[in-house]
Order: structure tokens, then sequence, then C-alpha cells
């Protein structure tokens, strides 16, 4: 197959022909997802977009719906025409960004996919969090994509305070890049510009009303993406961003906004916290016992450190609440596949008894 320049743009790698098979039709073509609204879906050949259907084996056929596209997708679809295409096949994902689901449900889902870089913003006022950086920095981390720290809305800060700022977020990961910006000014917005490289993914993370919206405003040089006041009382936004929708930027980066995101829950992302405390990590293996629960062992290195003030304990109680989120939820969506397998297998024990008679 011959790759047009536009597919080469949108970062498309000729070795994901590899993973074509016979079981699709031989006139799909590979496409890009460029945004998901609930069940509705739009793929780009970098040319055009068009709007798209999931075929009715890839829909039903997967046992997860972390397998079903999102934005960011490479996809084979069959263009059926300028206004349809019916998509296939999910080619495999470079990088995947995903979180439990919001509420009681454990599953995971899938946020965007093939990301290089994702830009986790937060503003320099009320609703700054370190604790949910934390939670975005594993989520990144787990799904392999390099986390950037972009600190918004500058102008709310002294200048001879930003750097206090900084080195708060350094405080939860010491290499971490941090830019900051004020879209109101400005101020620090060519620095996030000239941040982003032709041909890469990006992807806006953070509570509504942090400002992303207004910042890709900024970055596109035109009003693409609607923007909302914040209240003034708490400081917190409404959803202006609904769906998870990819841009190409005149830079020839591409950019994925992302609805704001009220809960971060995690499921077996052993991985991600490792990597986002590795402080913790590394006084664990200095413990005494391999099954040290760090509340009152003698030889637990993570108390000494506690005590000495080497370790924070915010950063101590945050680990320990984040490694048992992600424990619990992982156990209890084992739990549930086991039981929706044994009750597949009686369905069909019933199926096949009733067929006998």
């Amino acid at each position: 197959m011959v790759l047009n320049n536009y597919l080469k743009q949108l970062g498309f790698e000729r070795s994901l022909m590899d993973e074509v098979d016979s079981s699709i039709p031989g006139t799909c073509v590979p496409v890009r997802v460029s945004q998901v609204q609930k069940e509705s879906y739009f793929v780009t050949d970098g040319n055009r977009e068009v709007y798209s259907e999931v075929a009715g084996r890839l829909m039903y056929g997967v046992d997860s719906p972390l397998h079903l596209p999102v934005t960011g997708d490479w996809v084979m679809a069959q263009v059926m025409d300028s206004s349809l295409a019916i998509i296939h096949k999910v080619l495999p994902r470079k990088t995947i960004l995903k979180r439990k689901t919001p509420g009681k449900k454990v599953e995971f889902q899938a946020i965007a996919a093939n990301i290089d870089v994702a830009l986790l913003v937060q503003s320099l006022d009320d609703d700054f969090s370190l604790r949910r950086l934390e939670r975005y920095l594993i989520m990144t981390r787990e799904g392999d994509i390099e986390p950037v720290v972009l600190l918004s809305k500058r102008d709310l800060v002294a200048e001879n305070e930003l750097d206090s700022w900084i080195a708060r977020v350094r405080d939860v990961s010491a290499e971490v890049k941090v830019i900051s910006f004020s879209s109101e000014t400005g101020v620090g917005v060519s620095a996030v510009n000239s941040f982003l490289e032709s041909g890469k993914t990006y992807c806006l993370l953070g509570s509504s009303g942090v400002g992303k919206s207004t910042l890709l405003n900024e970055l596109a040089g035109d009003e693409i993406m609607e923007t909302r006041e914040i209240r003034a009382s708490d400081s917190k936004g409404r959803h202006t961003t609904t769906a998870r929708q990819l841009i190409i930027l005149d830079s020839g980066a591409m950019m994925i906004d992302t609805p704001g995101m009220r809960e971060l829950g995690n499921i077996g992302v052993g991985a991600g916290i490792a990597e986002t405390f590795p402080e913790v990590q590394e006084l664990e293996r200095d413990c005494r016992y391999n099954d040290c629960s760090h509340q009152h062992e003698e030889g637990c290195a993570i108390l000494k450190a506690l005590e000495n003030g080497e370790l924070d304990n915010d950063r101590f109680e945050s680990w320990q609440k984040l490694r048992r989120e992600s424990e619990f939820n992982e156990m209890s969506m084992l739990e549930k596949r086991k039981r929706d397998k044994k009750l597949g297998k009686l369905y069909k024990s019933v199926q096949k008894n009733n067929a006998k008679r």
C-alpha cells in the first residue's frame, strides 16, 4: 500500500499494516479516529473527516469497552462515501490513556490512544491540587505517555511567587517538565507552542475551568472550542468540551482536548504508582519484611524515614491510598470477569440442553 502524505502527517506507521488480516473486507483503508461522541465516531485520512459507525462484528465481539475505538486510534475502515465509513478493526495502540469508569462500575474506560505527550493542566488558583496531579501522573505513566505539567492562569500569582508553585510540582515529580502560561495576558503561550512538535500527538488533561479549551484556541489561532467563565466562589468550571476531539494545528502537531474529569479512579496501575512515587518504592525495598504494612513493624524503612523527615507524610498517605484503591479495583474487576465467565458457560449449557429436546 502506498501511503499518502496526509496519513504520514497524522503519524501513521507502515508497520501497523502487518496486523491487517483477511477477516476484514479488502476495501478497508487506514484512517484515524478524530472524534468520539458517545456511540458516534468520526475518522480522518488527514484530508477529510467522515462520520463512522462500528461494524457489528467489532461492536459485539469485544470483551471490554476498552477495545472499542477511541479518539487517536488507528482503525481499518470501509469508506462508503463522503458521509459514511464503517470501522472493522482497531489497529494496535502505541499508548493508551485509561481510567476506571466513573461511579460504582469497576471497568476500564479508554480516554484516548496513540498519545506521545500528555499536557497536565493545573491552574494557579484555589483549584490547584498536588493529590490530583499525582493521579494524572499515574494515569499517563501507566499508559507509557510522557507527562508535562502546564500551570495556567499565571497572571493570578506574583512573578516572585511563581518559583514556589513550580517547586510544589517538583515535590511530586522532580524530573517532569513544567511550563507556566496565562491565556489572559498571553505570557508563556509561545513557550507552550514552541514545545509542540510536528507529527506528534498531545492530549490536554485537567479539571473543568483550568483553561484547556482557551489554551487550545490560542494555539490554533481561532475560536474552535467553546469556553465559559468559572465560578469566582470556588474556582470551579463547567464542562465546555463534551467530546474528545483531535485537532490538527498549523504547526503540524495534533492535540486532543478532553472534558474535565471529576473522577480519576485507578485499576491495576502498579507501574504508574512506582514511577510517580519512586522515593517510597525505594524505601519499601529496604523494609525488613516483604509484607510490611508500614504501620508498626520493626525494621520498617518507611516509618524510619517518616520519623526523621526524609519522607513527606502527605506523600506516604497518598501512596498508600492510591495503591489500596488500585489493588481493590483490580481484584473487583477480576472477580466480576470470573462471575461473567461462569454465567456465560451456564447460559451456553442451557442453550445446548434446550436444543437437544
